[in-house]
């Protein structure tokens, strides 16, 4: 037993898909969570900037003693790999889990990744998951710059016409498109995922990231016996606006009261 806590981190509140999906797995684990909002979106920086990022974002949480580090990003799970791989702290991605569930997926229907323009354009989500699939299938890849920085600024909700103008924008390409699956391979992409059921078609199936990630680290936890946990509790730090992060996490979490922590916006 192991009772240090679980350390999150995304640029935003897209990370707390992952301690959602997390506090369903293992309800009696402590959690810290890392929204670097001052430094969003994460998605359009280069790779030697994110894979900066990413070390600094793992250091702050390192500093709470956490027994495992969930990088809550699509992005940041693509595109800063090594960085990830080599930290002293075990320290998992999103993209892995979720390639692996999406390679699974019977059939050979074409597959779909949708996620941010660094994570589409680096490669690491479609060339990985054809790859898997030993390049038999149609893998289509979509980038959606506009959904983080929009649901960052509170459009969330599926009546909202900037969302539904976003997702129209962003998935007018694959509409109609019969997929055996498609990805949300950015964690923010889960806040609006009743939007883009409404506009894709109910029929087409949908996998999160962010749940992929949590199944795979609860695995990892429970082989190492590094389970535990003294009363299933969350501290949050946000670098950006507090006020903005506890309007949305609280009624997101479901889950007692949010009361987010100053962070320092870190120069890189």
């Amino acid at each position: 037993m192991d009772n240090r806590p679980i350390g999150i981190y995304d640029s935003g509140i897209g990370g707390l898909t992952g301690l959602k999906a997390l506090r369903k797995l293992l309800p009696d684990e402590d959690y810290v969570f890392f929204g670097d909002s001052g430094r969003m979106p994460y998605g359009p920086r280069p790779i030697d900037e994110l894979r900066r990022i990413a070390a600094q974002d793992m250091d702050f949480l390192a500093k709470f003693d956490v027994k495992a580090i969930l990088a809550a990003c699509g992005t940041i799970s693509s595109a800063a790999r090594p960085v990830l791989a080599e930290y002293p702290v075990p320290a998992f991605g999103v993209v892995d889990p979720a390639l692996d569930a999406m390679a699974a997926v019977p059939g050979d229907k074409p597959l779909c990744v949708i996620a941010t323009a660094a994570s589409i354009h680096s490669g690491e989500f479609t060339d990985a998951l054809a790859k898997r699939c030993g390049y038999s299938r149609e893998i289509i890849g979509v980038p959606c710059p506009e959904f983080a920085p929009m649901i960052e600024a509170g459009h969330i909700r599926r009546s909202d016409p900037v969302v539904m103008d976003a997702v129209q924008r962003a998935l007018a390409p694959i509409r109609g498109r019969d997929f055996g699956a498609l990805l949300l391979g950015c964690t923010h992409y889960g806040i609006i995922e009743d939007a883009i059921r409404d506009y894709l078609g109910a029929d087409v199936p949908l996998l999160s990231a962010s749940e992929c990630a949590a199944t795979a680290l609860r695995d990892y936890l429970v082989q190492h016996d590094l389970t535990g946990g003294e009363n299933g509790g969350a501290r949050f730090f946000v670098s950006g606006d507090l006020r903005q992060f506890d309007a949305f996490a609280e009624p997101y979490l479901e889950r007692g009261p949010v009361h987010a922590e100053q962070a320092p916006i870190m120069e890189l």
